[in-house]
């Protein structure tokens, strides 16, 4: 038994002091709620049977650490890096000795991890747990054995107050390598066989998940390598796999196959014309409405026509015929235009075309869009787009890797440079979002995001007159996980000076619910690429819970918009709060376990067929939303917290959209998104850069 000192017994005394302190705080026995996803493991005392316990399960640095009774929380859950950290919090925060103090008795807290030498520790067979900078040995207050008595550090002494059971080691962090030999066999009007070779492991692979187009279509078992998949007759997909280990560590994905079913059935019908085609204009808008086809199977879709020339396509689905409305947007004023349908079944058979429609436009636009303006074109897909001082604008090019400075007024295009270290991904991934602070004209860094051979990242490097200086290049945030869909990629300086960036889940929705990684996540850093410190989890993490979003915008109350895409039902419209978890993977939309407490629900909800959209912008409280698949860009009004009169333009108009910003005088721009936004293949596009004049 130790000697009592006069030395102990003033660190006795300083017991009861901090006892009495932390009781009188009320902190003494708090339980937080329940949580089911934290990582690590109990460090529990030999000579108390309690546990290594953050008091009062609080995240703040400088929070003490004491001995409690064994629960479960996450403020009990440590894990031993191989860095030698105790880590705690999933990982967010580090054991940690106060000041870098080396004598006894030292003060144990947690902290902001740093990878110094006070938050280094050796476990040692004895069972007690070793400072590597001070020497001294982790130690319970007095040899005391209560709840809330502190824990600190103490010369070594191979007492039982020292001794702890061993902390869980780091968990297995190694991917699979991703599958090969991607093929397929037996395919019919409505089905395939998909097979692959199998993919390694460190560990084992416990499961493979099959996609196409970036869609989870099913999960298969480690030990299969071979599944029968549901198709669409006639529609073109890319299915690829991944393979996943126990651990939820996910592979790059394999190669592409490109499938396209044949009919069913042979279709050579064709659907009688729609009918009783009327026209009505307000402003320089026009409404058309007319009378469903019919076929022999059904009508799949309808083309609206203008002059002759195809100007829009409303669609329906396999189960749901397509409306018989459709708004034409951005006319010219005081001009007459005349109008037809046609009606198309699944097949391409397309009818006789109806009645034509004439209607003449007002002598001015009293409408939300007024017009339209083909800007430029391009061979590449434009993603990312900034608008600089002079009002010239810089947009990236994905899949080629370089940005091009656009002058708008004479469509002029000159390269400015290639970003240095880009990848492809063989899918959505490369060159992607871009952004300036607003003292852009005094200090002219231009901030990218990126995937490479290995991660996604944001860098910035300077723009010198109309050059890229490559030399200035400097990244900020790396280590982003990413994949062959779901790399997110959008960036956006907020009103109070930092960047925020969305990222994908890298096709693993585990990694959306873990704060410990960046994917699948909103983020926010200073321009340096530093921590902010008021961030809720003391990493650049500002939301979790985010699937595939492609879409921030700030409205004029400083509040943060996402856009992000949905798996295969719904895409989503989120108010992103600081901290706020808004529910993927277990949550799509409103579907799938939506009310479980603390998940944020979205403010507008989109079925995918009509949405899949990617960049949103805010101009004078009306949020724009520019979608993929959906064809389509929405508009909606900002009421409150509320998304209200959404209204549909450009429905098949210019094909798939992509990005929307605000441009100046009030207006947009908007880019496509219509031929290889899926191959990474450079210059294999046919895209258009449009400014769209508002009311």
């Amino acid at each position: 038994m130790r000697r009592l000192t006069s030395t102990l017994i003033l660190r006795r005394r300083l017991t009861v002091l901090l006892v009495a302190l932390t009781l009188a705080a009320g902190l003494v026995g708090v339980t937080a709620p329940p949580v089911s996803a934290a990582t690590g493991s109990r460090v529990v005392g030999l000579a108390s049977g309690r546990c290594l316990d953050v008091v009062g399960n609080s995240r703040a640095a400088r929070t003490r650490v004491i001995i409690y009774d064994c629960h479960g929380q996450p403020n009990q859950a440590w894990t031993l890096t191989n860095a030698g950290e105790l880590r705690v919090y999933d990982g967010s925060m580090c054991l940690d000795v106060a000041e870098h103090d080396v004598t006894s008795p030292a003060v144990v807290q947690i902290y902001n991890c740093s990878g110094r030498a006070n938050q280094r520790w050796t476990v040692r067979t004895d069972g007690s747990i070793v400072g590597v900078q001070s020497g001294l040995c982790l130690d319970v207050t007095g040899n005391l054995t209560g709840n809330s008595t502190p824990v600190g550090m103490w010369t070594c002494n191979n007492q039982s107050n020292q001794q702890w059971s061993k902390p869980a080691g780091p968990a297995d962090a190694s991917p699979p390598t991703p599958p090969t030999g991607a093929r397929v066999a037996n395919l019919r009007c409505d089905a395939v066989t998909f097979s692959w070779n199998a993919a390694t492991d460190n560990v084992g692979v416990a499961f493979y998940d099959l996609y196409h187009d970036g869609q989870l279509m099913r999960s298969v078992s480690g030990g299969t390598l071979s599944a029968d998949l549901t198709v669409v007759p006639g529609v073109t997909w890319g299915l690829y796999v991944n393979a996943r280990d126990a651990a939820g560590n996910v592979s790059q994905a394999s190669a592409t196959v490109p499938v396209t079913p044949p009919q069913c059935q042979p279709d050579t019908q064709p659907p009688t014309a729609p009918t009783q085609l009327s026209a009505s204009a307000s402003g320089t808008t026009v409404t058309l409405s007319w009378t469903a086809a019919r076929d022999d199977v059904a009508v799949r879709s309808y083309e609206v026509s203008r002059g002759g020339s195809k100007v829009g396509t409303v669609n329906g689905t396999a189960t749901s015929a397509p409306g018989t409305t459709f708004t034409d947007s951005g006319l010219a004023s005081s001009t007459t235009y005349s109008y037809t349908v046609v009606a198309r079944d699944a097949q391409g058979n397309g009818s006789p075309r109806s009645n034509t429609a004439t209607v003449t436009t007002a002598s001015s636009c009293a409408n939300p869009v007024c017009g339209v303006t083909q800007v430029a074109t391009d061979t590449d897909i434009p993603w990312g787009v900034v608008t600089l001082p002079d009002g010239a604008i810089l947009y990236s090019r994905r899949d080629a890797h370089d940005i091009v400075r656009l002058d708008p007024a004479t469509g002029a295009k000159t390269t400015v440079g290639t970003v240095p270290n880009v990848a492809s991904t063989d899918g959505e991934g490369g060159l992607l979002g871009l952004a300036i602070a607003p003292s852009f004209a005094t200090d002219p860094w231009l901030y990218v995001m990126h995937t490479t051979a290995s991660d996604n990242r944001i860098v910035r490097l300077r723009l010198s007159g109309n050059r890229l200086d490559t030399a200035s290049t400097q990244v900020l945030v790396s280590g982003i996980l990413r994949n062959k869909f779901h790399n997110g990629g959008r960036l956006r300086f907020g009103p109070d000076g930092k960047l925020y960036a969305s990222t994908g889940d890298a096709q693993n929705g585990d990694n959306a619910q873990n704060r410990n990684n960046l994917a699948g996540k909103v983020l926010r850093l200073n321009p340096d690429g530093t921590i902010p410190g008021d961030n809720p989890f003391g990493s650049y993490v500002w939301s979790y819970g985010h699937r595939n979003p492609q879409g921030l915008a700030f409205d004029a109350q400083g509040r943060l918009w996402e856009q992000e895409f949905g798996n295969g039902i719904m895409d989503e419209t989120n108010l992103i709060t600081k901290g706020g978890n808004y529910g993927w993977p277990a949550c799509e939309g409103t579907s799938g376990a939506c009310g479980t407490a603390g998940f944020i629900a979205p403010k507008r909800t989109y079925p995918t067929a009509e949405g899949s959209c990617s960049g949103i912008a805010i101009v004078r409280d009306a949020l724009y939303v520019a979608c993929g698949r959906g064809t389509r860009m929405y508009r909606a009004v900002i009421s409150g917290s509320s998304l209200t009169d959404v209204r549909t333009y450009f429905n098949g108009t210019y094909g798939r959209l992509r990005t929307v910003e605000p441009a100046p005088g009030g207006d947009l721009w908007l880019t496509t998104t219509n031929q290889g936004d899926k191959d990474s293949i450079a210059n294999n596009s046919n895209e258009k850069v449009l400014r769209v004049d508002l009311g």
